[in-house]
């Protein structure tokens, strides 16, 4: 199997979460299987994740964590992204990094049109997005139409060239049972021996 850059993103504000213990089972079971592995976690990254008054319009520099994220982005073959859903959705500031960063010229050529969408330029990456939440499998499906898959894969990655991105769901995670985080860990372990 070929070496891959992966680039993982814990996508959870705090410092210490279930996300980030996922992150590091991903990154063990990458480095353990000769992949190059760059790690950002979201609590780190000192930026504003608000565009503010007129978004791309007047837009406000980059901050340097978010030039640095980008060129991690750009960097990578494969990224991979754990975060846990909260009301339906990705965290306020994970939301915001990729609102700030994903900018025209960067992430997207808006000149440029094809099939109605502006041109993408992140091509040439996978992604696997890790969701964590308490919402049973069936409730995602049939309630909630799987939202936050679509709005990742579609309005997200594949908007800006990332694809495919596929999706592994880890229920009830907020009081899982005695065990399960162990395997949760070694099912993400295997997933980054893999690059998957």
């Amino acid at each position: 199997m070929e070496a891959k850059r992966i680039l993982i993103i814990n996508g959870h504000p705090g410092k210490e979460s279930l996300s980030r213990v996922l992150a590091e089972a991903y990154e063990e079971g990458a480095i353990n299987s000769d992949h190059r592995v760059r790690r950002v976690h979201l609590h780190d990254l000192d930026f504003d994740p608000d565009h503010e008054n007129d978004g791309y319009r007047n837009r406000k520099p980059l901050e340097p964590a978010l030039e640095g994220f980008l060129r991690d982005i750009e960097w990578a073959d494969h990224i991979m992204m754990t975060t846990p859903m909260w009301w339906g959705g990705m965290p306020a500031k994970l939301k915001g990094l990729f609102d700030r960063a994903f900018v025209p010229g960067r992430a997207f050529d808006p000149l440029v049109i094809e099939w109605g969408a502006p041109k993408p330029l992140l091509t040439g990456k996978s992604a696997r997005v890790i969701v964590t939440s308490d919402t049973p499998s069936w409730a995602m499906r049939w309630l909630y139409r799987n939202a936050i898959f679509h709005v990742i894969r579609k309005q997200l990655f594949r908007f800006v060239g990332i694809t495919p991105t596929r999706f592994t769901h880890l229920r009830m995670a907020s009081h899982p049972k005695p065990g399960r985080v162990a395997k949760w860990q070694e099912q993400v372990r295997r997933l980054g021996s893999v690059a998957a």
